[in-house]
């Protein structure tokens, strides 16, 4: 099945997760392509027959390119299955550490229909992050490090590479 990744990264950690879902996707038998939705157009997901769509989050909303990705895409989605991520929590414990609540998708879910809006913690390097977001971080007592759980992700992957095989089991051929 031919399943669109798109991505809102601002500093690559959630284009890198994009990535591995990707990858297991196509470990799986399908046909992912990825697409950074601040430069891909709509029209890139025409002949998808799902969607992925994954933002980073900073202050418990999307990324504002992926926020009108969505809105964009929503009036083309005609019954596709389409699933949500997002990006964030970190820290150990992770903070935010109730973020599936604390995030505000529910715009992104009603206008596409998604499915399952899942949450992964992100990265942090503080060299990498402007003077309001290093703020947050010291606020935080944040340490730099990598807080991505590889295995978690790629067992969401596999999730939807299973729902979507057994979607084409039941699409009648010819």
């Amino acid at each position: 099945m031919k399943v669109s990744v798109a991505v809102a990264s601002k500093h690559g950690s959630t284009q890198e997760i994009g990535e591995a879902i990707a990858a297991e996707l196509a470990a799986q038998g399908h046909e992912p392509r990825l697409h950074d939705m601040a430069t891909a157009s709509i029209l890139d997901l025409d002949d998808s027959e799902a969607i992925i769509m994954g933002s980073a989050v900073y202050f418990g909303k999307w990324m504002m390119a992926a926020s009108v990705f969505a809105q964009d895409i929503s009036a083309r989605v005609e019954g596709r299955p389409v699933w949500l991520f997002s990006t964030g929590p970190v820290g150990t414990p992770l903070k935010p550490a109730d973020a599936q609540n604390e995030i505000d998708v529910d715009e992104q879910i009603r206008m596409t229909g998604a499915s399952e809006h899942k949450v992964f913690a992100g990265r942090v390097d503080k060299n990498q992050l402007r003077l309001g977001e290093r703020s947050v971080v010291l606020a935080l007592r944040v340490q730099d490090g990598d807080y991505r759980d590889w295995d978690e992700v790629r067992d969401w992957a596999r999730s939807i590479a299973g729902e979507l095989t057994a979607q084409e089991q039941r699409q009648p051929v010819g």
